[in-house]
């Protein structure tokens, strides 16, 4: 079964640095949270808030190892007031889990963006 799997993280700066250890992180955790192998992935497309240009996402997919998975990167719609310096992922992947099963990911103040998610968590505490 084919799954999409979202993720987002935020930055504190427009910075290679920044960019390639966030990425690296969201990853981690879409992988372990999801039990996901790199043989899992179909494809990733990332995304970057306009004021984030310093690194493609996608060489930190290739540098964790996702050598053979199809990566692309875009530029988000510039909304007036949206969250600001901003990875968004979404993953195409193999599983054989439910959509209720499948857990996406939003860290730091990427939160914002679902906070359904976070009072799902917090409920199930």
């Amino acid at each position: 079964m084919v799954r999409g799997i979202r993720g987002a993280i935020t930055v504190t700066e427009n910075s290679v640095d920044q960019i390639q250890s966030a990425t690296k992180e969201m990853l981690q955790v879409i992988v372990k949270e999801n039990s996901l192998s790199a043989e899992d992935i179909i494809s990733a497309v990332f995304t970057v808030t306009p004021d984030l240009n310093a690194a493609f996402p996608a060489s930190s997919a290739r540098a964790f190892g996702w050598q053979q998975v199809p990566l692309l990167c875009c530029t988000e719609i510039p909304v007036p007031g949206a969250l600001t310096r901003c990875i968004r992922v979404l993953l195409h992947v193999n599983t054989e889990k439910s959509q209720q099963e499948v857990h996406h990911v939003y860290l730091r103040n990427a939160i914002q963006l679902r906070e359904d998610l976070k009072q799902a968590e917090e409920m199930g505490r």
